[in-house]
């Protein structure tokens, strides 16, 4: 699934070549992808302006001059293909401007669209219970530490849950906890304050590393315009079982799973 990196690379390409542009056409080739479409959208969309495009965790955001935000979720296998050479039998929504299309293309059709007022993104479902942006202020240790004080789920897990931090996938969670020498298994209640001011930090690099490759092109996903991201050159543990640790620890990449996921990691340097 498209994690952070991901949804990031896609709005910055969109951004390139829809933003201040004017909606020309709107086709929906289908009533519905994971949800239906919203009844409106057509009408909503059609003739509006673009003013920006934003993005919050997994969520690209679309705003428009009529106080409508377009949200759209990629799923498993969606992806954004601007002035495709044909039709895709997968492009479920196409938008048209002046000079250019821009076609959600979903196989498996686990993503999404919604249409929402601008000024109540916050109070959205999905959005109001998020936690801060990990690329933002509000990630700090003492927020970190105050969500897993005292629980014995596992760092990983926690990591994970949106609603203590926004965004994070199991990739980028199992390459920032490599990073920062802590174990995958370790209860969040008994990761210190230390461990915290290291793990952040490698949160962060991670995130912006992949961004600047354009994401990690695993199974079905590429950016906008084509181009397949890179990151996954850089995986330190990520699929990596039964390879050597790049360490040169002596330690060994192990898969084990957590909450129905895979987590790869080396038992030799985390701890």
């Amino acid at each position: 699934m498209p994690e952070l990196p991901e949804v990031e690379t896609t709005v910055r390409g969109l951004a390139k070549f829809l933003d201040g542009e004017r909606i020309e056409r709107v086709t929906l080739n289908r009533p519905d992808m994971r949800r239906p479409f919203p009844a409106d959208l057509v009408q909503m969309v059609t003739g509006a302006t673009v003013t920006g495009l934003g993005r919050r965790a997994k969520y690209g955001l679309i705003h428009t001059d009529r106080d409508s935000t377009l949200i759209f979720h990629l799923g498993m296998s969606g992806r954004w293909r601007i002035d495709p050479e044909e039709p895709d039998k997968h492009d479920h929504l196409v938008i048209d401007t002046a000079d250019h299309q821009f076609a959600l293309c979903d196989p498996r059709r686990f993503g999404w669209v919604d249409l929402v007022t601008t000024d109540a993104i916050d109070q959205w479902p999905s959005i109001a219970s998020l936690g801060p942006e990990p690329l933002g202020p509000d990630l700090t240790v003492d927020h970190l530490k105050a969500a897993i004080n005292g629980r014995s789920q596992s760092i990983k897990l926690l990591l994970l849950d949106q609603r203590i931090v926004a965004g994070l996938g199991n990739i980028y969670v199992c390459e920032a906890l490599y990073r920062a020498g802590i174990h995958p298994r370790k209860a969040g209640g008994k990761v210190s304050k230390p461990m915290l001011t290291r793990l952040i930090p490698e949160i962060v690099t991670v995130l912006q590393q992949s961004i600047k490759d354009g994401g990690s092109s695993l199974r079905d996903y590429a950016q906008p315009d084509g181009e397949l991201g890179y990151f996954a050159t850089r995986f330190a543990v990520y699929g990596r079982e039964g390879e050597p640790c790049d360490r040169n620890d002596g330690g060994t990449i192990r898969r084990i799973e957590q909450g129905g996921r895979s987590t790869w990691f080396c038992p030799k340097c985390q701890r």
